[in-house]
């Protein structure tokens, strides 16, 4: 099938964009080449996450603009999703100490959502979180988000004994008790809410690439069989992005909700 075959050669000069689509299709591209060559800081993705956090802090001002006792529509929306985020997350999970903590859970999902819905806009055609870096740092603020708060509650000593020696323990089992406690609170939490994350809009867009651009190389081959490969693979796309979306929202739920929960664990009166 020597058509195929020619079908499947990277296309020459353009690394990253031909066939097949990989790892280096999520390459970041320099906003400014003179003063930052290899876009470490300057990039297109830096630059979107940026734009996300305007829109996140855009939207919830003009949700919060001109309150009234009967609802309109916009203010019906703002509060609907408020409280969903409110109800079903932090008071849910944590309790009465829920409001020191929402407007941090709030804003996580805010985030985390819009990033994801900019896999799916023609504009960007890129989740932001399919960059590992930025599972990493969001991650990050969640694991000393509910550390400072657990040492701000109980002291450094009395936190770190309850985060690595649940109570009840013989005292002969502590050496294997605390090592895995301690990489499980302080270790494994925060890489695992990284990597969920980011394997999910990852692996989501990639495959969207996958039938987008190939079934684009098949309509282009101009031979029958493979046109009508293309041209359902360019239909099955749209059911993808379909699918992308919920995952978008989905993500961005498990995410915030996990958050909450490690809070929660970090501040709670008893283990």
């Amino acid at each position: 099938m020597p058509g195929l075959i020619g079908l499947l050669v990277p296309l020459e000069g353009d690394a990253g964009h031909g066939w097949p689509p990989g790892v280096d299709s999520f390459a970041s591209r320099p906003l400014f080449p003179a003063i930052d060559p290899d876009g470490a800081w300057l990039n297109n993705h830096i630059a979107q996450a940026v734009i996300g956090a305007i829109l996140v802090i855009a939207f919830w001002l003009w949700m919060a603009r001109d309150q009234k006792i009967v609802p309109g529509k916009k203010q019906f929306v703002g509060e609907q999703l408020y409280n969903l985020l409110r109800n079903t997350i932090a008071r849910d999970i944590l309790g009465h100490d829920y409001r020191t903590f929402l407007p941090y859970l709030v804003a996580l999902f805010s985030f985390i959502f819009v990033n994801n819905l900019f896999g799916s806009f023609f504009l960007f055609m890129f989740p932001t979180f399919s960059k590992i870096g930025f599972p990493y740092g969001l991650a990050l603020v969640t694991f000393l988000m509910y550390n400072v708060a657990g040492i701000s509650k109980y002291g450094f000593g009395n936190y770190m004994k309850r985060m690595t020696l649940p109570e009840g323990v013989p005292v002969f089992l502590w050496p294997v008790i605390i090592p895995l406690e301690f990489i499980s609170n302080f270790v494994a939490r925060p890489f695992t809410l990284a990597l969920r994350l980011f394997a999910n809009m990852f692996a989501g867009h990639l495959v969207i690439m996958v039938f987008v651009v190939g079934g684009g190389l098949l309509l282009a081959s101009g031979q029958a069989f493979y046109v009508a490969a293309g041209s359902m693979s360019i239909v099955f796309s749209f059911a993808i992005f379909a699918l992308e979306l919920l995952v978008a929202a989905l993500q961005a739920y498990i995410f915030t909700v996990l958050s909450a929960q490690y809070i929660s664990s970090a501040i709670a009166e008893e283990h």
